[in-house]
């Protein structure tokens, strides 16, 4: 990413970002990204527990990617966003369809910055809150 990049192209390069890795594999799609806040679905399918819930490491991992995005913009070039800490309460477990997650800024701060993360079903019912904070350092 660069200075002048465009909202549409930072989005475009963190997704292309994904290719090969978890995010990838379950199916997690990117649709907004900002320092300040960031969005991404994921369908339940293919990404639930034997019970056929919606596993709670999906959950995590769903939300773990989309505050570490919005991060990775508010770290911006040359820098790099990683998880220090991460918690998250299950509220609900989804079956079917998808789930939204939607990261929210709590601080943007030089070397660190926290996100309130909203895990949602396709009726709005919240399926998990979680917590991230990270840590931005200099590639």
């Amino acid at each position: 990413m660069t200075d002048t990049q465009s909202p549409e192209h930072v989005l475009a390069d963190l997704r292309a970002s994904t290719r090969g890795t978890l995010i990838e594999r379950m199916g997690i799609e990117l649709l907004e990204v900002s320092a300040a806040r960031a969005v991404a679905v994921m369908t339940v399918a293919g990404n639930t527990q034997p019970a056929g819930l919606l596993h709670g490491g999906a959950s995590a991992a769903l939300a773990e990617t989309v505050g570490s995005f919005a991060a990775q913009v508010h770290a911006g070039p040359g820098r790099a966003s990683v998880g220090t800490e991460l918690n998250a309460t299950h509220h609900r477990g989804a079956r079917e369809g998808s789930v939204r997650a939607v990261a929210e800024a709590v601080h943007l701060g030089r070397t660190t910055a926290s996100y309130a993360i909203t895990i949602t079903d396709e009726s709005g019912r919240r399926v998990c809150s979680a917590r991230l904070s990270c840590f931005l350092l200099d590639r």
